[in-house]
């Protein structure tokens, strides 16, 4: 009997070319579900069993490395310069996503330009650490889209600034006086505090410490990473839970 892991699927050979996504998507959706609804009902223990299991499923690693190689960045490679362009890549990348003795390399530090003519920094994980973010991401999002603020929009799924600016639009036209307050943290994702993001985010503590603490390369020099979310991967949208 061929061995199973966590939804049920076998552990034989994946061909790529030929997955049911249909079908993993379904098995994924049925877990965040269930996530929903225990964090409805303030039942943690649950949602941590639920999304251990989500983020160790065969259904969720082939998610997560759908996204990260299906997205505009896939063909910019972290500190190894190893991208998954190929289904066999792909593949085999399945087998990597194990969170036993999981160690993400450094960020590659790289800048892009900002409206004010300063620069950004950005970090750009590796494939495989993308794809470890992303996989613990399906099970924040639940999670985040039943706490979160029903007004917020900002790395929001499935809301954009057109539905924002709907919402201002329904206020704004009641009447009455309204204030506007128009804000912008300075270095928000570079300096929010690691020790609250360990506190508060609902994941594996020690996954997300690898994920804080893993430093940067920049022109071959390594520096650790002891504040702040690095911008460039799926980890900077951690913060919002």
């Amino acid at each position: 009997m061929a061995d199973k892991n966590a939804d049920g699927v076998s552990r034989e050979q994946i061909d790529w070319d030929t997955i049911d996504w249909e079908y993993h998507e379904k098995v994924v959706r049925r877990l965040q579900e269930r996530i929903v609804k225990a964090t409805e009902e303030g039942n943690w223990d649950r949602v941590h069993d639920l999304s251990r299991l989500l983020t160790r499923s065969r259904s969720g690693k082939l998610l997560a490395i759908k996204r990260v190689t299906d997205n505009d960045g896939s063909k910019t490679p972290g500190v190894d310069k190893v991208t998954w362009e190929h289904s066999r890549s792909k593949e085999m990348a399945v087998a990597l996503l194990d969170q036993r003795g999981y160690s993400p390399q450094p960020l590659r530090r790289t800048y892009i330009p900002k409206s004010n003519g300063k620069m950004r920094p950005l970090g750009i994980p590796t494939m495989l650490d993308r794809a470890m973010q992303a996989l613990y991401l399906l099970a924040l999002d639940p999670i985040a889209e039943t706490v979160a603020d029903p007004n917020s929009y900002g790395f929001r799924l499935g809301r954009s600034c057109a539905d924002a600016i709907e919402q201002c639009f329904i206020l704004l036209s009641g009447g009455r006086d309204r204030c506007i307050l128009e804000g912008d943290i300075k270095g928000c994702f570079d300096h929010i505090s690691q020790e609250w993001m360990e506190e508060y985010i609902p994941m594996e503590r020690l996954i997300l410490r690898k994920f804080l603490k893993c430093g940067y390369l920049e022109r071959n020099v390594f520096t650790e990473t002891q504040e702040g979310t690095p911008q460039g991967g799926p980890s900077h949208r951690f913060w919002q839970i």
